[in-house]
């Protein structure tokens, strides 16, 4: 499938491209399986060898993927007031009750309060952390965030991601394919990083808030 993809993109005309760029990156955060980061590093070496803009690709990029990040966020953020709404509705049945069995109201209000700041950041970092986009999307959006902080906080990252990572096509030239050996090289770490520190913020809090419900 990547063959084809890049066997089109090679031939394509500068609009076509701009337009899968746009779609690429917008799909990569609805629909996380899609393999986005390599044709888009193939697109940054055609910078160097054709008619393709490099600030027009950076543009097309950022704005799908801002786009797709925010679609995902404010479901996400709609479906959370509605879950965690006070007072009695439809949404208040089945599996809602479920969700509020496992992520109390009090809790994920505590929760919000305390973590949200640090949810910025996390959005501002999510497109260099493997495999995440998806989730910190729906998780910025369940803990209601600010729609403005983070729809800055996203097209900064992606504006950021893909200036870097069309620069890699075009500075790579021929050997374009190897962005992907680089792009692991150092995310794998930094995800794993981002996690660890995530997972002890909350071992910590989870610990604390039964202390204190202990004593």
């Amino acid at each position: 499938m990547l063959e084809s993809i890049v066997e089109y993109l090679r031939f394509a005309d500068p609009v076509a491209i701009y337009l899968f760029l746009f779609f690429i990156s917008f799909l990569e955060n609805v629909v996380p399986p899609v393999p986005g980061d390599v044709p888009v590093a193939f697109i940054g070496y055609l910078t160097f060898s054709s008619d393709i803009d490099f600030g027009c690709s950076v543009t097309f990029a950022s704005a799908g993927s801002t786009l797709g990040f925010m679609l995902m966020f404010l479901l996400s953020r709609k479906v959370g007031l509605k879950i965690y709404a006070r007072g009695e509705s439809m949404v208040r049945h089945g599996l809602v009750r479920a969700v509020h069995r496992m992520f109390p109201p009090d809790l994920m209000e505590a929760a919000r309060l305390r973590f949200s700041s640090h949810g910025y950041f996390a959005v501002l970092i999510n497109r260099f952390l493997f495999g995440s986009r998806a989730i910190i999307s729906v998780m910025a959006g369940f803990m209601h965030l600010n729609v403005a902080g983070v729809f800055a906080a996203a097209f900064a990252s992606s504006l950021v991601w893909y200036m870097l990572l069309l620069s890699g096509g075009y500075f790579l030239g021929e050997n374009w394919q190897e962005i992907g050996a680089y792009m692991a090289l150092y995310s794998t770490p930094l995800s794993l990083v981002f996690f660890l520190i995530v997972f002890v913020a909350l071992f910590r809090y989870v610990r604390e808030r039964r202390k204190r419900e202990g004593g």
